[in-house]
């Protein structure tokens, strides 16, 4: 790509920095995967260093205006960096620390949530119990966006952790393949690689339940038990609860979807899912193509009826298995947290091309309190709590938790 095109797009990131009120971007997501990452890392240096700027300055729309946490300053302001790029010994203090989190009696009382047997279950049974109410949902960002930086809080706080949450750039797997990814290639300071392989595996159907046909993706090259890595003597405890198999079907667990049910960890890593949903291109185009939030968390989500997972079922489906499949229990999966931090930054990216319009105000949030608005509900407001139950953390209102750098959060991207 030509230095020119790199440099026109970090001048677009950074013009609300001067005080453009929305950016008009007119670059075009390259179809090139190379290309496109290098478009990606341009729009990451512009955004970083914009709010670098807004934070040393402490007067802008983007830094330390809420009352939910202390102000973010130089000084506090952390970075969350892909997984690749970190030292074997920070890959192992992460890895240790998710570990450590496992090994913890959990918070949720037995009586609610059988299932739940620590610390990590924690997360996942909340994400169990609001999966409805979080996804297609105004609150589906900014509910992730705190789920995520709570779990890299009790990461720290209850485990010792120093570093932050990691994330998983998909551009970058879409290429290697991800059994060739630092994230997954099964070595001691990944996130554990494939299953075991399941020969003759059919296609995997995803049920859409609202009268729009399924969605059929190829099997991975796995299927079965982790056998490699950190977490391949790892037991998920929870669900299934609406898992999509290869074959067809749905698996769920019939004594409910908060009972004990100890099992495997599995995976199917589906390179072909990565390339189809999350490559480069695409990451670019959710960043640079929406104009307003609506239409920017449903491409990321995939327009229901177009048989497109956008970005976000993109990275989840890429890791297939079990949790990795089910809509409901995928936190149940370690490297759930890698790719919501992803997630997070995406948004974080586009948030950037205008910060003003994006991080605070009526145009900041869009859409209903429910899943496609089924059944029928009000349209959120910035007042709404975002409540993670026993995952931790008090209930915060989603005006709180639209900026990296305001409210409870003091953090960027690299």
């Amino acid at each position: 790509m030509r230095t020119g095109s790199l440099i026109v797009l970090a001048l677009q990131a950074a013009s609300s920095v001067l005080g453009a009120p929305q950016a008009t971007s007119t670059a075009v997501p390259s179809s090139d995967p190379e290309e496109a990452l290098q478009q990606l890392q341009a729009l990451n240096d512009a955004a970083a260093q914009q709010a670098q700027d807004a934070v040393s300055s402490n007067n802008s729309t983007v830094a330390s205006r809420s009352s939910a946490g202390g102000a973010c300053t130089l000084s506090n302001l952390k970075v969350r960096r892909e997984w690749g790029t970190l030292s074997k010994q920070e890959k192992k203090a992460y890895i240790s620390a998710v570990q450590c989190l496992m090994s913890k009696p959990a918070n949720t009382p037995s009586e609610l949530v059988p299932g739940a047997k620590n610390r990590f279950d924690d997360f996942v049974a909340s994400h169990i119990n609001q999966t409805m109410e979080i996804h297609y949902t105004a609150n589906f960002l900014s509910w992730h966006r705190y789920f995520t930086w709570m779990y890299e809080k009790a990461l720290q706080t209850e485990c010792g952790y120093t570093g932050t949450q990691p994330y998983w750039n998909w551009g970058i797997t879409a290429i290697t393949g991800l059994e060739n990814s630092p994230v997954f290639d099964g070595s001691d300071t990944s996130m554990s690689g494939n299953g075991a392989v399941v020969p003759n595996e059919g296609d995997v159907v995803i049920q859409t339940n609202n009268g729009l046909p399924p969605i059929v993706l190829p099997p991975g090259t796995g299927g079965g038990c982790v056998t490699s890595g950190p977490f391949q003597n790892m037991t998920v405890n929870l669900g299934p609860v609406s898992l999509s198999l290869a074959g067809g079907g749905v698996g769920t667990n019939p004594d409910g979807q908060f009972a004990y049910n100890p099992r495997c960890l599995k995976r199917d890593l589906t390179t072909k899912v990565n390339q189809m949903f999350a490559n480069a291109s695409a990451i670019v185009s959710n960043i640079l193509v929406p104009r307003d939030i609506d239409t920017f968390q449903m491409q990321m989500q995939g327009v229901p009826g177009t048989g497109n997972l956008g970005i976000h079922g993109g990275g989840h489906y890429s890791m297939g298995g079990d949790p990795g499949r089910d809509f409901f229990v995928s936190p149940g999966d370690p490297a759930f947290y890698l790719h919501h931090s992803m997630i997070d930054r995406v948004w974080w990216l586009w948030q950037s091309l205008s910060p003003r319009d994006r991080t605070q105000g009526p145009t900041a949030i869009a859409g209903t309190r429910t899943f496609l608005n089924s059944p029928p509900s009000p349209n959120a407001t910035l007042d709404d709590l975002v409540d993670l139950g026993y995952a931790g953390g008090p209930p915060l209102p989603i005006r709180d938790l639209l900026s990296t750098t305001a409210g409870p959060f003091c953090y960027i991207y690299l």
